[in-house]
């Protein structure tokens, strides 16, 4: 159990520390940051449960103010603004990720990882923030999805990050991936 709680918080820490990295804010509000990296990572290292509780336990910290989102952002008011549906797809996005490294036990861990990524990470992310955009920017779905070609290049590369990280992870210290773990709990 305080392993578990260990994991959690540290990954949580994980992305915050990611949130570092200078962001690029496009025109119409949405940042590049490299957390989107560790949302993946809260998924195919600590798998599902797990990964969505780092993220759920981040997104608590940052609805308290704390500034700990790209660019030392925080604070309840991020949640109902154009970045808002990524917020709220995030745990969901990890949750996705991990569940498919958990259950998709055949192939190469770093190339399971890197689509699990690209399905969670991105696809699923990107839904709940298409639809957050729609509503605050009051364009159609599609008008919003046409905004979002410009992340897609280096989302792939995070996830292709991601699976290679998680493998160097699973050769190097087996027992600390637990989205391969028997048990997830």
């Amino acid at each position: 159990m305080e392993k578990n709680i260990a994991y959690i918080a540290l990954f949580a820490a994980l992305i915050a520390a990611l949130g570092l990295i200078p962001k690029i804010t496009l025109g119409f509000g949405v940042p590049i940051t490299a957390q989107g990296l560790g949302i993946m990572l809260c998924g195919t290292i600590l798998g599902a449960k797990r990964g969505a509780l780092a993220v759920l336990l981040l997104l608590l910290l940052v609805a308290l103010g704390l500034p700990l989102l790209a660019g030392g952002r925080g604070g309840l008011g991020l949640f109902f603004g154009v970045t808002g549906g990524f917020l709220i797809g995030w745990p969901i996005a990890a949750y996705v990720t991990g569940l498919i490294v958990e259950k998709w036990r055949t192939g190469s861990i770093a190339v399971v990882s890197a689509i699990a990524s690209i399905i969670g990470g991105i696809l699923v992310m990107y839904l709940f923030g298409i639809v957050g955009m729609a509503i605050v920017l009051e364009k159609t779905f599609f008008e919003s999805a046409a905004l979002m070609t410009a992340f897609i290049p280096g989302d792939i590369l995070k996830a292709i990050i991601a699976g290679l990280l998680t493998a160097a992870i699973a050769k190097a210290r087996p027992a600390s991936l637990l989205s391969r773990q028997a048990k997830a709990g």
